[in-house]
């Protein structure tokens, strides 16, 4: 019989294309989306341990997996070790493929408390905190992290990986800037590369996946077993489907067409309202329109009249406006 771990290594074999944690991003519809459009694997928001130790109604939805979920990891963040444990043993009932420990959140609110990167300034306890998670639960425990605090004289990385894995670390996602980067800059894979030539487990590539091209590109550079794909899918899910194509058939995935996209507008609205009802489903599907609607003739004007309107039956009508006069 398969056991959990094997299972999830064994799609870190397949040049995995993996949807990254992202608050109020990627809740189940959006997993269900990017999913549709060729992600290997999923990943919660971001969970904060003491919110759903507490019983956060908030907390505890971002653990609730739908039906489909069954390639999802659940993402905890905390700053306490025996908290952590305990947080992961509550979402390992939730029946996820993995539990991921957040440690690469560079966001001072979360840094700054210990949580997050803030893991980083204590490789040491952030290693022995892994090591009681990993014993905790029965699922594989993954670390998503970056290459260190900074400056870039200090990386902790190589190291740091090597020594999660010998805590039984499943995996690890390598955001390959510092935090003290945050956004800004370029991400240097070579870390990453690095780091996979010290373990055994799959190591997955983030930072600057945008196309199917940086995909092959990072996992020819590195020679990681995935690659982690972030911001890039809120504007454009799309990138899924071109980095499959590329990786699978060495092909270029053709863009999306204006009704391809104004098709996405009406899925996302609807499978939001269905979720979260009106007008909150919405307006948490606003975050994505200006990326969905990019290219379209008048795309500003449609993004601004969508982004007044409240109810699902007017977004709807409006976008069979736009989709007529592109058909005319």
């Amino acid at each position: 019989m398969v056991s959990p771990r094997e299972r999830l290594q064994a799609l870190y074999v397949r040049n995995a294309v993996v949807l990254a944690p992202m608050e109020d991003v990627t809740d189940a519809v959006f997993r269900r989306l990017c999913r549709k459009h060729g992600a290997t694997l999923a990943m919660t928001e971001f969970v904060n341990t003491e919110g759903l130790l507490r019983g956060c109604k908030n907390a505890r939805r971002k653990i609730e997996l739908a039906d489909d979920d069954e390639l999802t990891g659940i993402q905890i963040y905390g700053s306490n070790p025996e908290r952590l444990a305990e947080a992961a043993r509550f979402a390992e009932q939730a029946e996820p493929l993995f539990i991921d420990i957040n440690c690469g959140c560079w966001v001072p609110k979360i840094a700054g408390r210990g949580a997050g990167a803030g893991w980083l300034r204590d490789p040491a306890a952030m290693v022995a905190m892994a090591k009681l998670t990993v014993s905790s639960v029965a699922l594989p425990v993954t670390v998503k992290t970056r290459i260190g605090l900074g400056p870039e004289s200090h990386m902790p990385i190589v190291d740091l990986a090597r020594r999660l894995e010998d805590a039984g670390v499943a995996a690890i996602t390598i955001h390959c800037r510092t935090a003290q980067m945050g956004h800004s800059g370029a991400a240097d894979w070579s870390w990453a590369s690095r780091a996979r030539e010290v373990v055994g487990i799959p190591v997955i590539v983030n930072g600057d996946v945008r196309t199917g091209e940086d995909a092959a590109r990072a996992l020819a550079e590195t020679g990681c077993a995935g690659v982690m794909v972030g911001r890039r899918a809120i504007e454009h899910p799309w990138v899924f489907r071109e980095v499959s194509a590329r990786l699978d058939r060495g092909e270029d995935a053709a863009p999306p067409t204006a009704v391809e996209r104004l098709e996405l507008c009406r899925e996302h609205l609807i499978a939001n309202v269905a979720q979260r009802g009106e007008p909150f489903g919405v307006h948490c599907t606003r975050r994505h329109l200006s990326g969905y609607l990019k290219g379209l003739p008048g795309a500003a004007a449609l993004r601004q009249e969508l982004n007044h309107c409240d109810s699902l039956e007017g977004c709807l009508a409006i976008l069979g406006t736009a989709s007529s006069r592109i058909a005319a």
